[in-house]
């Protein structure tokens, strides 16, 4: 079985050849020609790791699947992790001086959100919560009656407000690149190198207006027919322009941000994948069970709301 360095790993793939491409000028009109190599990775989304010319028309396509993963000899073999331990000198604090201050510092600011919230809680009415619910009882004193339910609802609302206020962002992808993406404020694309740091690319920045102008000549938000005959939001579309300047163009980079629901156990898993069908212009796949609570809530220009 082949195998290709991948990010410094080597990596089994099985490759697929297709030919009878565009004629190369360079090379007296014969055909290009493309060797797909397809890698195990479990989370991927069949998404284009990288496309290169390896030679003059003849190109390489590094796709990522999940397909191979069942197959012994393609799976995805992660990277170790060693433990590393840490033992103090004799007569060393616990903790050290500086730590211990930001702890303190960082008490000092969340006692008057907890109290906030504590008054909070005491001022919930008892019938909102269904009977089934008994009261949380600590240090032998009730202090509130807690539903489940209604905790979960309340963290799924404040996911939803803090996503769409931009100060929850989503952080995904794989390969050398991987993305953030904050709703209303911006997409990056970063690669994180223990010698070099971090290096950042500015995809797209958010204006308003340039978004509902992108929208009045494309679709903004799509839609799902259901059984019943009725209709519902299946994705939208956002444009964010603005980015960082493309050196193949010379001109900023732009961004297409599908948003998409995606059913999961958990409600902060987002899948997050990028695609890029010309030079500096992406597509930008977002997943996730935040999503879904909240498409519904489009307007004509696919922009989103807290749910009443």
């Amino acid at each position: 079985i082949p195998t290709k360095n991948i990010e410094g790993q080597m990596t089994p793939y099985y490759p697929v050849e297709m030919g009878n491409g565009t004629p190369c000028s360079l090379r007296q009109n014969l055909p290009r020609s493309s060797t797909v190599m397809y890698i195990c990775h479990p989370e991927a989304k069949h998404e284009i790791l990288s496309v290169a010319e390896v030679t003059t028309c003849e190109y390489e396509v590094v796709i990522l699947t999940p397909l191979l993963c069942n197959h012994p000899k393609y799976r995805f073999r992660a990277s170790p992790v060693n433990d590393i331990f840490c033992q103090s000198l004799p007569g060393s604090p616990l903790k050290p001086h500086n730590l211990e201050q930001l702890e303190k510092q960082q008490e000092m600011m969340k006692m008057p959100f907890r109290r906030v919230k504590e008054e909070e809680m005491h001022s919930t009415k008892e019938e909102k919560f269904s009977s089934i619910h008994k009261p949380v009882a600590v240090g032998g004193h009730q202090l509130l009656t807690v539903g489940t339910t209604h905790i979960s609802k309340l963290t799924d609302d404040q996911l939803i407000k803090e996503f769409l206020s931009g100060s929850y962002c989503f952080h995904g992808g794989v390969g050398w690149w991987k993305y953030e993406f904050c709703y209303g404020k911006y997409v990056h694309q970063y690669h994180e190198d223990k010698e070099s740091g971090k290096t950042s690319v500015v995809v797209g920045t958010w204006s308003k207006e340039e978004h509902i102008e992108w929208s009045r000549k494309n679709a903004a938000r799509t839609y799902y027919l259901r059984e019943d005959g009725t209709q519902t939001v299946r994705m939208v579309s956002h444009f964010y322009g603005n980015g960082d300047v493309c050196d193949l163009t010379d001109k900023p980079r732009q961004v297409t941000v599908k948003l998409k629901c995606k059913e999961s156990d958990s409600p902060h898993a987002v899948t997050i994948y990028m695609l890029e069908p010309h030079s500096c212009q992406y597509i930008l796949g977002v997943e996730s069970p935040v999503i879904c609570k909240i498409l519904d809530t489009a307007d004509e220009y696919g922009l989103l709301s807290v749910p009443s």
